[in-house]
């Protein structure tokens, strides 16, 4: 896991070997253990180096053996082995045994094509100096960060867009169809940033540079997307549990390889658990565990059920509990290792069980991606339950056979308790519209957005069509389906907005973050598994519950009553917090900055002594500011 940064830039400019180092130093947090660079004409490539796999000789930026190819990259490849196996019998000569090599390796031999054959985690960039060319790639599904600045002279990259911002102070201007967006979901859509020159490789796709001496050609291309179009019926629940289960074994067992001591997030949850108890089944000795909880009451504490898993695979179990002071500490360095604002309060004390895990580990494991994968969110009921009564009045409109009827639905209906309010929001009006109106009423945070945000800011976005950008993307799958669209939104939307927490959190204390559940295998299995079965009568991740039974403890997998890792800040809102929210989002810069409706803020803060996602967006975003663009 590490740092990676570059600039390119045309024949007509020269390169400061100061401003590589500065972006290195920027990174230093992401690779303290070695650095490199590299400076050939009009390349030049900085790596910051966390040291995981070979030790000793896997060095960047790394070259070819004729020095034609040069690579910086950040990740893991899990089957490098298998893969530098088959490379060899090619006639490929290895002078190192990391995976960085076999990347090499694998562009000479199959140039753009090698991206399929790769299993994990990466974000890297080639410089094809034959080709006079830059080829650079990001992951399946974005747990590795890819940012980067294109004009017409010069192509700068890095894994952090602080990196960027530090040599290039011009970019610290902000994008409005971002703030707009998140105001909406809490996340951008598509490549946009929040700052509105700097863009994001998406997921699964890679960028070309071509002509860098002169004029420089920049193409994006997708190279991996999940298919709903093959859904498989022609076997049952069975089959496909057998199957799930043992490529999550696989999967554990690949990322479970390092040459330093590995952990696992324990949360008390399902996936966590699936993950430590195989990871535990798999490793020589006892892992070490990572857990955290509040002192605010038992809504705030999964502690007693991480305890369980702890005693049930004998690992050696660490805990934390943050405070409200904490949080006031260290939230605006937490935005600053952000970059961007976030999609929700977790990322708070994901901080702080990091930053213990690093003090005793240095590469954890973790569940990240099983809701995503597996369907495992609340609203996808709500959601297929006005569609199912829809199918049911008028028919046609779902896969055939894919239809989870009305009547399935009612024994798991009992899960929406807790959802009143989501309920009560979501069929007030549009009942029965199309399922893209309808998923984006149930996802969209900014229907009360003129109480607090000013009307000049939400009239200038009407110019922005975000529900077309919306809707394109919702109905990009060849399907029919509602769970099927709604997961791959989520996958493209959402997972990227977390996977980023958890690649900062994780890294601002180099340590490094593996997600065996976002193997792409896995993703690709379960979208061929017709949904009755995946989702069998509504119960969320039924498919995955029915694989992984014989896991993990009892008492784990008939839990009703998961949390997903609350944070009291209502409580604290009442108390030791109001001041200090009062302060950031009602000071004279930011009743200055014209984004804001303050009488809206001043009331919804003292009025309904409440905290909510409204609040913490506001807070998110004018932290935001104030560490980026006023600096």
């Amino acid at each position: 896991m590490c740092g990676i940064a570059g600039i390119i830039s045309s024949d007509k400019r020269k390169i400061n070997p100061k401003s590589l180092k500065l972006m290195g130093d920027l990174l230093h947090h992401r690779g303290p253990d070695d650095e490199g660079f590299l400076l050939l004409e009009n390349v030049g490539f900085v790596h910051k180096r966390l040291s995981i796999i070979d030790l000793v000789t896997g060095h960047q930026p790394m070259s070819n053996r004729d020095g034609s190819l040069w690579i910086v990259y950040n990740g893991e490849i899990y089957n490098y082995v298998e893969l530098r196996s088959g490379l060899i019998s090619r006639g490929y000569k290895f002078t190192t045994h990391s995976d960085t090599e076999v990347i090499i390796h694998l562009y000479e031999e199959y140039g753009e094509k090698m991206l399929p054959k790769l299993n994990g985690m990466f974000a890297f960039t080639i410089y094809d100096k034959k080709r006079n060319r830059v080829f650079a790639a990001r992951d399946y599904f974005g747990i590795k960060p890819y940012y980067y600045v294109f004009n017409k002279d010069e192509f700068i990259f890095a894994s952090e867009i602080k990196a960027i911002l530090g040599i290039r102070p011009s970019c610290k201007k902000e994008n409005p169809e971002a703030i707009y967006d998140y105001i909406n979901f809490q996340f951008c859509l598509g490549d946009k940033t929040f700052f509105k020159h700097v863009k994001k490789l998406l997921p699964g796709h890679y960028l070309v540079l071509e002509n860098i001496n002169r004029k420089p050609r920049l193409s994006v291309t997708k190279y991996w997307d999940l298919d709903f179009s093959n859904i498989d019926h022609s076997h049952d629940e069975s089959y496909f549990a057998d199957k799930l289960l043992a490529l999550i074994k696989d999967s554990v067992r690949l990322q479970l390889r390092s040459d330093v001591p590995l952990g696992a997030h324990l949360s008390g949850g399902l996936d966590s658990s699936v993950v430590s108890c195989l990871a535990s089944k798999n490793s020589n000795g006892r892992i070490k565990t990572f857990s955290g909880a509040f002192d605010d009451g038992r809504d705030y504490d999964e502690t007693p059920y991480a305890r369980k898993v702890s005693r049930y695979i004998k690992s050696k179990y660490f805990e934390i509990r943050p405070t409200a002071e904490d949080f006031k500490q260290s939230i605006a360095r937490i935005i600053y290792m952000m970059d961007e604002p976030l999609a929700g309060p977790g990322v708070f004390p994901q901080f702080f069980v990091s930053k213990l895990a690093s003090q005793n580990v240095k590469v954890v494991l973790g569940g990240q991606g099983g809701d995503e994968i597996f369907g495992g969110y609340a609203r996808y009921l709500i959601a297929y339950l006005e569609q199912s009564i829809k199918e049911s009045i008028f028919q046609g409109n779902e896969e055939v056979g894919d239809l989870i009827s009305f009547e399935s639905l009612l024994p798991n209906l009992h899960v929406l308790k807790n959802y009143k309010p989501l309920m009560q929001s979501f069929w007030s009006g549009g009942i029965f519209d199309s399922m893209d109106k309808r998923y984006f009423d149930l996802i969209n945070r900014g229907k009360d957005a003129r109480k607090v945000y000013s009307s000049n800011l939400l009239d200038n976005a009407k110019r922005y069509d975000i529900f077309g950008d919306y809707q394109e993307l919702f109905n990009l799958p060849q399907t029919k389906s509602y769970i099927n669209k709604m997961i791959h939104f989520d996958l493209k939307t959402l997972l990227p907005a977390l996977l980023h927490v958890e690649d900062r959190t994780s890294m601002s204390f180099s340590l490094e973050s593996r997600v065996p559940l976002l193997d792409n295998r896995i993703a690709e299995f379960v979208s061929s598994i017709p949904v009755g079965i995946k989702l069998k009568n509504g119960l969320n991740k039924y498919i995955f519950r029915k694989a992984v039974k014989g896991v993990i403890p009892k008492e784990i997998f008939f839990r009703k009553d998961k949390m997903g890792f609350p944070v009291p800040i209502s409580e604290w809102f009442k108390k030791e917090l109001n001041a200090f929210i009062r302060d950031v989002l009602l000071d004279n810069k930011a009743k200055r900055r014209g984004i804001y409706n303050i009488k809206g803020i001043e009331g919804l803060i003292s009025k309904e002594r409440k905290f909510d996602r409204q609040i913490w967006g506001l807070l998110c975003l004018e932290l935001w500011f104030k560490q980026f663009i006023d600096q």
